[in-house]
């Protein structure tokens, strides 16, 4: 009886981390066009992680967890929020949404490639051509030089791929660690802790703070959509899939990510899309499809019978 229940959760979430957060780099994007990024970010978690807790309370949901799924929901906040989200914040003040999202659409290869390095994963031949397409399509997006060449992009660039570092190993040490049962309670600890670590970051940056009363009509409502989608339901998701199937097949959300992000780039913020991009996110999804694939690549000979 569980089971089709479990699959219809399972459909959902992955429509909340293809759809949803494919949306939030263009709603980051407008925020961080008038907001300092490391508060913008703070604000978002910790709100988010209030709400939480508000509406775990009214439907009875325990709230209390050990010292140790405290300490791991920190790290685990640190990784994904505090430095995987916050400095891709950062970033889009000098990258493109679109060309942010196509460049984290590597992070299956990232995240195939520390599952070698700290579990010993063997890696199949078809996931080394898709490391290779990775790789090549990787290559062809930060090789432009009418992008690359604007002030602050090459560094947002290459913060970027810190950031996908950050979230692959966030990835595996979410999926092994001892962490709050209640998805939705690990989700508001995660937010919390993240966003508290956010606030010192933006204090010790010397950001300026202001009220949400004096912020644009589209920020407000920007802030308001990644708090309760991006924030609450998509990382709720993303906690309860990373606990319910394989890291890589979480990752696979970069499949959709990078195309809802380039179209909304270019439809609400006039954002270029150039043919060496395209190309670039032809080349890197499919490199993301040879790494996932459960199939065998079978060579065949003209001489076999």
């Amino acid at each position: 009886m569980n089971k089709p229940q479990n699959t219809v959760l399972i459909i959902l979430a992955f429509f909340a981390i293809y759809v949803i957060w494919g949306s939030t780099y263009l709603m980051n994007k407008v925020a961080v066009g008038e907001l300092p990024p490391f508060m913008l970010a703070s604000i978002r978690f910790i709100s988010a992680g209030i709400l939480i807790f508000i509406i775990g309370k009214i439907m009875g949901l325990n709230l209390l967890i050990s010292k140790k799924q405290l300490a791991n929901t920190a790290v685990a906040g640190f990784l994904f929020l505090t430095f995987g989200n916050g400095v891709v914040v950062w970033a889009l003040k000098y990258v493109d949404s679109g060309f942010a999202a196509l460049e984290i659409s590597a992070q299956p290869l990232v995240v195939l490639l520390l599952m070698r390095f700290f579990d010993g994963k063997k890696i199949k031949l078809m996931s080394v051509i898709g490391v290779i397409l990775g790789i090549i399509g990787v290559f062809l997006l930060v090789s432009q030089k009418e992008i690359i060449s604007k002030e602050g992009t090459l560094l947002g660039v290459i913060m970027i791929f810190a950031c996908m570092f950050s979230w692959g190993y966030g990835s595996l040490f979410v999926s092994k660690a001892d962490l709050p049962s209640n998805y939705f309670i690990n989700t508001g600890y995660q937010m919390l802790t993240g966003g508290i670590m956010l606030f010192i970051v933006s204090l010790s940056f010397g950001e300026v703070w202001s009220s949400p009363t004096v912020w644009s009509g589209k920020v407000q409502l920007s802030m308001f959509l990644l708090i309760v989608f991006g924030g609450i339901v998509a990382f709720t998701s993303f906690n309860y899939l990373l606990k319910t199937v394989s890291p890589e097949k979480v990752a696979t959300s970069t499949y959709v990510n990078p195309i809802i992000a380039l179209l909304l780039g270019w439809y609400f913020l006039k954002e270029q899309i150039t043919i060496q991009s395209v190309i670039a996110a032809i080349v890197l999804l499919t490199g993301v499809y040879f790494i996932n694939t459960k199939r065998k690549l079978v060579i065949y000979s003209r001489f076999r019978k």
